[in-house]
């Protein structure tokens, strides 16, 4: 499972975020490229609103068809074109991440690809490996019976 991490000798978190993530060795990493504010059917929302909440719902579906879910996200980097968009974008973003605090960095940038997208998001998520199934010492030991074809010692 990943850690959070906030030291007590760093200013707490300005937001919703946590300083740092540790990622267990062996996991599975997703690096999800920015997401922006386009539909499935490829229109573009006019507001930042249902932008954010179709970059979300983007991020959702890259995670789900990664086998993961939002709160394998370990880190987050959100661009918006409007300082006070933030405040709009905000309560959206919230609502996705829940409980969950990945590290996360905000900017501010004067333009996207296309003047038209407002808000763009992209997001690391990892998910521990499944723990090696250990074995028996008779499935061991049956296992020497089971030989490939072929083996000679």
């Amino acid at each position: 499972m990943n850690k959070a991490f906030n030291p007590k000798s760093v200013a707490a978190p300005q937001g919703v975020y946590s300083h740092g993530i540790l990622v267990p060795p062996g996991s599975r990493l997703l690096y999800i490229a920015g997401q922006i504010g386009v539909r499935p059917d490829g229109s573009i929302g006019p507001t930042i609103q249902e932008q954010a909440e179709a970059v979300w719902q983007n991020i959702t579906a890259v995670l789900a068809e990664g086998g993961m879910v939002i709160s394998d996200i370990v880190k987050i980097t959100t661009f918006l074109t409007r300082q006070e968009n933030y405040a709009l974008f905000a309560p959206i973003r919230a609502k996705y991440l829940g409980a969950h605090r990945p590290a996360s960095t905000l900017v501010v940038v004067q333009s996207l690809a296309r003047p038209e997208f407002l808000v763009e998001v992209e997001a690391v998520a990892a998910k521990a490996a499944p723990a090696a199934r250990r074995f028996s010492l008779p499935e061991i030991c049956a296992s020497r019976d089971r030989r490939p074809l072929g083996y000679s010692p």
